[in-house]
């Protein structure tokens, strides 16, 4: 007899960007020359101090157990981290740590969502915002945006998608995909739409915090909507600032109901996270902070090369941004003109198999046509890939007419 796969998680999909990232080490294993700008991860080592605290953890014998929401030596570093770098002031029950941001925001969509349930999704998203919503039993509805809203969603596109059934809004900032970020003002606007809907929650991911170079200081969502702070959970972590992606370490902050409800979900999935990663959390969070500017500075610079070369390249373009470590452009007036491709899935394909270049669809993303380059790795990397690119449309597209 057949084995059976259950329709919930039949109706979901692997995540995209580990797709192309296994994609390409399979092929680099195989002796092809590939370059992979599909994984969202620094290229940076963990600093050395941070590395040093988790050694010292182990030398003292923290190996056992943690407790299922935290150690209080990183919730405690956590709550610094939010009144400090966020004029947030949260107590230790209103705080989980998680393994990985990812969970955290999973044990959130477990604790609230019913099968009625609907949670706003504004597109571009991150690839796994949907199929998470679907796995924790709710509906995503998925608001479009485009390069000239900024990608980023109005008050009336919000106000125009809310239900009965509405649950909850995810806000990302900066965004993966787009680098884009909320300011202030459009946090308030969009505040004051659901300061009339009292049942809907919100969630703010803000785990590229610090990977951000805009002109005005970063805000949070609860920045700019204070009163709304018994119905907001803030979700972060160490692994893009502080290039600590293996260690696993994530967090949320929130009102005390759901941070409990959240721990009674994870103490039935995984309990605590890793006791030797959260000394190493706790270490960099409350240490030095020059590693993470010097790292938003390189990721900056090659931001200020990338966004150009590829907009120099005939058919594409690409929006700047204020943060992440992603550029997004489209390829619209490629995919028309390439023979044998018809969409920005299979011009990653092409792009692959052609340049040996490794890029994640932008369809993955709720945004066909595009596709997503993480610009973290070498800047050799990037003008090798650039120069792959433009190269292989020239020879593919060579007699025929300038794209448009």
């Amino acid at each position: 007899m057949p084995l059976k796969i259950s329709n919930r998680v039949n109706q979901i999909k692997p995540a995209a960007t580990i797709a192309v990232s296994m994609k390409a080490a399979e092929l680099r294993a195989a002796g092809r020359d590939i370059i992979s700008l599909g994984f969202g991860e620094p290229d940076f080592d963990t600093p050395d101090h941070i590395k040093q605290a988790a050694m010292q953890a182990i030398r003292e014998g923290e190996t056992k157990y943690p407790p299922v929401d935290g150690t209080a030596a990183l919730k405690q570093a956590i709550i610094r981290k939010l009144r400090d770098d966020n004029r947030l002031a949260f107590e230790p029950g209103q705080i989980i740590v998680s393994n990985g941001a990812k969970q955290a925001l999973f044990n959130l969509l477990t604790a609230v969502l019913n099968e009625d349930h609907e949670v706003i999704v504004p597109a571009p998203y991150w690839v796994s915002y949907p199929d998470m919503v679907k796995l924790a039993g709710g509906q995503p509805v998925m608001l479009a945006t485009d390069a000239e809203s900024g990608f980023k969603i109005t008050p009336r596109q919000l106000e125009a998608s809310l239900t009965d059934n509405t649950r909850l809004l995810i806000v990302n900032s900066p965004s993966n995909p787009t680098g884009q970020v909320y300011g202030m003002e459009e946090y308030r606007a969009l505040g004051a739409v659901l300061a009339e809907h009292p049942k809907v929650l919100v969630v703010c991911d803000d785990i590229y915090e610090h990977i951000y170079w805009g002109d005005e200081p970063f805000a949070t969502f609860l920045n700019a909507c204070p009163d709304l702070i018994e119905r907001t959970v803030v979700i972060n972590g160490v692994s893009k600032a502080y290039a600590m992606t293996g260690w696993r370490i994530g967090y949320a902050a929130g009102p005390e109901p759901l941070i409990r409800a959240m721990r009674k979900v994870q103490s039935q999935v995984t309990s605590g996270a890793c006791s030797i990663s959260q000394a190493a959390a706790a270490a960099a969070l409350d240490g030095p902070q020059e590693c993470v500017r010097e790292m938003r500075d390189e990721f900056k610079r090659r931001y200020e090369y990338l966004v150009p070369a590829l907009n120099a390249i005939e058919g594409v373009e690409c929006p700047g941004c204020d943060g992440a470590f992603y550029a997004f452009p489209s390829f619209e007036a490629v995919i028309e003109r390439l023979p044998g491709v018809r969409d920005d899935v299979e011009l990653a394909a092409w792009f692959l198999e052609h340049a040996g270049v490794a890029m994640v669809p932008g369809t993955a993303f709720g945004a066909p046509g595009r596709l997503r380059l993480s610009f973290a790795t070498s800047m050799e990397n990037l003008q090798d890939c650039v120069q792959r690119i433009e190269s292989a449309l020239r020879t593919a597209l060579d007699g025929q007419a300038p794209i448009s």
